[in-house]
């Protein structure tokens, strides 16, 4: 494999565990919300980002390599979250869940810069990944404003 092709599946790993901890975060904080419509809303974005798993999978698969299954460092965001949602309320909860919704964002900026990640990723990241992403951190903003 040449550097580029290893650039493009590490970057592609790296959104992947992303989204990876995202589901994480997701179905920890849905513990902590039991009335709508914060519990729609989370469950709809945790059902996002499991098909954005889908999605990055894929094109990892593509490139003939075995993505990855965990959601490793990132992990460690799901577990704060966790954390935040036993001590903190329901706001704290979903500023947290807003950071990891921008941090996604961040880290499909980068890729998108990235001259080494593939036209197909790219696509994909412009066209639903990162759109995906906007949509959930406006949604979050309304339910924590109400």
């Amino acid at each position: 494999m040449t550097a580029t092709f290893d650039q493009c599946i590490d970057v592609s790993n790296s959104l992947l565990r992303g989204e990876l901890s995202a589901v994480e975060t997701y179905t920890q904080a849905l513990a902590k919300f039991r009335t709508e419509p914060e519990r729609s809303l989370l469950r709809s974005i945790r059902a996002d980002h499991q098909d954005s798993v889908g999605r990055l999978r894929a094109h990892i698969d593509d490139m003939g390599v075995q993505p990855d299954e965990s959601s490793g460092v990132w992990g460690q965001f799901a577990k704060a979250v966790e954390g935040f949602a036993k001590v903190f309320g329901h706001t704290t909860t979903l500023m947290a869940l807003e950071a990891g919704e921008l941090s996604g964002i961040d880290d499909y900026l980068v890729a998108l810069d990235d001259p080494e990640v593939m036209d197909e990723i790219k696509q994909e990241i412009r066209e639903v990944l990162l759109p995906r992403l906007e949509r959930h951190l406006d949604a979050l903003r309304k339910v924590r404003a109400k």
